[in-house]
């Protein structure tokens, strides 16, 4: 019987409006069609929930529970703290479980943060994006910066102790002080935990059809290097420790249910299109709310698809997440050649016997870990 950490992830489809960068498996009212509705979205997860404790042999609680989207926060606090509540009822939670929800700035008021904050959740995390009204207008965010600063202020005064704010850098038009006032404006609103990337141009979304036409610049690639730089010197001096190649943290404040992912631990998927992991059985749940809906209402099970991961599929995987974080990964069983070359070019070094990504070794994460996955 596995005793790795047990997590939750629930899956809310829901947008107000689709950002132009966006190519998550979301849904506006317009785009949603028959047969899914917000208003029933809770009832449907729950009878997931409900059927996953027929899958789960073993008696672990959870140890994390992490609501994203979407805006989760579409739903109201009262359908997100159910949907806590079945989890708890099915599974149990641990003592001291961390509780996670997204939310958008102009997603929450200081009611429904109140009352999200009594139901059991101890973490609130914004998508913020950027504090540059022009910036938020290339990425089609509805919200303004103003609003964005009321919204941590509003969560800090629920009494959430932990609260992130995720941003979105190197975006057609932004320039250094737009990130850097950004930056600068988060840390001082008191958030203690920071996540930052790299705009990525996705196939099919808006922002790629007008990087298409020549209507913006594609995000250059030194440009995005340059800006890390910069979030990761702004949140070391503010007391944010990197934790993982993209997540500042003040000591004690990172994400457990992000770090499950990235070493290796278990957690259910639920909702249309999540993934789940349980001792290396990988799954999939159908993509579209509607479909997703009709299996559970038939009682039949809701995956679209599953797979087995071996033990050099594992140990592959053990590389690629767990080089990202600060612990880093175990020396041995790593190609000498690669690592003293690595070493060398000053983007790993050692930790006693652990491997670590330097500064200049995160910006090549990726290259990284081809080099020691021959």
């Amino acid at each position: 019987m596995s005793r790795r950490p047990l997590g939750f992830y629930v899956h809310v489809p829901f947008c107000a409006t689709r950002c132009g960068y966006c190519d998550f498996n979301t849904y506006t009212a317009e785009e949603l069609g028959a047969g899914a509705s917000r208003s029933t979205y809770a009832d449907t997860v729950i009878s997931e929930i409900r059927w996953a404790r027929s899958q789960v042999r073993d008696d672990r609680p959870v140890s994390t529970v992490f609501v994203g989207g979407g805006t989760p926060t579409l739903l109201g606090a009262g359908d997100l703290v159910r949907i806590l509540d079945a989890i708890d009822a099915e599974f149990g939670l641990e003592p001291g479980a961390e509780v996670t929800t997204e939310a958008n700035p102009d997603s929450v008021s200081p009611a429904m943060l109140q009352e999200l904050r009594d139901g059991g959740f101890t973490r609130v995390s914004f998508g913020v994006q950027s504090l540059a009204r022009h910036v938020l207008e290339v990425l089609e965010r509805t919200h303004t910066p103003g609003r964005a600063l009321e919204a941590i202020a509003e969560a800090r005064a629920a009494g959430f102790a932990h609260v992130s704010a995720d941003l979105i850098y190197a975006t057609p038009g932004e320039s250094d002080e737009d990130l850097a006032a950004s930056v600068a404006a988060v840390l001082d609103a008191g958030v203690d935990h920071l996540s930052a990337y790299s705009l990525i141009v996705e196939d099919g979304t808006r922002l790629a059809a007008r990087v298409r036409r020549g209507e913006l610049p594609a995000p250059d690639d030194d440009v995005a290097a340059d800006r890390y730089r910069i979030i990761d010197a702004m949140a070391s001096a503010a007391g944010l420790e990197w934790y993982e190649v993209s997540n500042w943290a003040r000591p004690g404040s990172e994400c457990r249910h992000n770090l499950g992912y990235w070493s290796d631990a278990d957690w259910w998927g639920a909702g249309p299109g999540a993934h789940g992991h349980l001792d290396g059985r990988r799954w999939w749940n159908l993509k579209h709310p509607a479909a997703y809906a009709r299996a559970l209402a038939e009682g039949q099970s809701p995956l679209a698809g599953e797979e087995s991961v071996d033990d050099a599929g594992r140990a592959l995987e053990q590389v690629m997440l767990g080089v990202r974080i600060r612990a880093g990964i175990p020396r041995a069983g790593l190609p000498d050649d690669a690592v003293a070359e690595l070493a060398g070019e000053g983007l790993i070094e050692a930790s006693g016997d652990r491997i670590v990504l330097t500064s200049s070794g995160r910006l090549l994460a990726d290259a990284v870990v081809r080099r020691l996955t021959p």
